[in-house]
């Protein structure tokens, strides 16, 4: 259970970090932070997991390449949004 709490905090940190580069921050709010950074962490996993350091979605949450390796995942999900919602990544 506290490994999932971790897990929330940690996306939703990573998730607004993510949100202030690509200058989406203002029209997201908490939960939309914590959705952000929880996928961009599977998604950054699936995609950098080879690269980065191991392809399993388990790893220490505070280890630096972990938290890389969510927040370019959190990045790349903004860029797609950003492009599907209007057509340029900014």
């Amino acid at each position: 259970m506290i490994s999932f709490i971790v897990a929330l905090v940690m996306g939703g940190i990573i998730g607004w970090l993510a949100s202030k580069v690509m200058n989406r921050d203002a029209s997201m709010g908490i939960f939309a932070n914590v959705v952000v950074g929880c996928v961009g962490s599977i998604m950054g996993r699936l995609l950098l997991g080879g690269l980065i350091g191991g392809g399993n979605l388990r790893g220490d949450a505070f280890d630096p390449k972990t938290l890389l390796t969510a927040f370019i995942g959190a990045v790349v999900l903004l860029a797609i949004v950003n492009l599907i919602k209007r057509g340029k990544v900014r």
